[in-house]
């Protein structure tokens, strides 16, 4: 089983040279520590920042530099700082090739829910919307199940949907799957010690087992 770095470093397999990413709150945030370095990449976020680095050490703190989770970031040489209504434009006009959310649920069919439990107070959704109706490529990391063993994998999600038919890839505590196009799970990796049967009685939603699946290499 993963824990959230070994979430985030999978994910960061993911990345290709070149690629505009943006990383939503939570885990996708721990992906800029674990991007290789040889590759070129440029990750955005939606209060105005084109160029974010790596968290930075306790001696680089600048408090006036946060990502969307109003967690402080670095850097990069070259960066840009602009307004929320221009990152939006960037957003909503399809310039973001790779977006990694978290997510509370997401059903069989790409469906995602991850803004707003019922019950609970929230702020807002903030650019979720947004960035899963227009980026190129959507790759959810989450856990796999919650505190009380129910499968966050679903048929259908139960909770408010952020967007529908949208998540591409997932990356779990216990598996990589895809969202197949027709619908359904794939399963494509397991994490180090889960087995398959594992994943199957974790996974409430269709899944589609091909063969000897493969352990993560994190």
């Amino acid at each position: 089983m993963l824990d959230k770095t070994g979430i985030a470093k999978r994910i960061a397999q993911e990345v290709g040279d070149g690629m505009y990413i943006n990383l939503g709150i939570g885990i996708p945030t721990l992906v800029a520590n674990y991007i290789p370095s040889h590759l070129h990449v440029v990750l955005q976020s939606e209060n105005g920042l084109l160029g974010i680095g790596p968290f930075p050490t306790e001696s680089k703190i600048d408090p006036d530099l946060i990502n969307a989770g109003k967690q402080t970031i670095t850097m990069m040489p070259g960066s840009a700082l602009f307004n929320s209504a221009e990152s939006f434009a960037m957003i909503r006009g399809g310039h973001v090739d790779l977006t990694i959310l978290g997510a509370m649920e997401v059903s069989e069919n790409g469906d995602i829910a991850n803004w707003k439990v019922p019950g609970k107070m929230v702020k807002g959704m903030g650019g979720a919307m947004d960035l899963v109706a227009s980026a190129k490529h959507i790759i959810v990391a989450m856990q796999h199940c919650s505190k009380e063993g129910a499968s966050k994998l679903l048929k259908k999600c139960t909770l408010p949907i952020t967007g529908i038919k949208c998540v591409k890839r997932i990356v779990s505590d216990l598996a990589v799957l895809d969202v197949l196009p027709q619908g359904g799970f794939k399963l494509l990796e397991r994490a180090p010690g889960i087995s398959v049967d594992q994943i199957k009685n974790a996974t409430e939603g269709r899944l589609e087992i091909d063969g000897n699946i493969p352990e993560m290499q994190v």
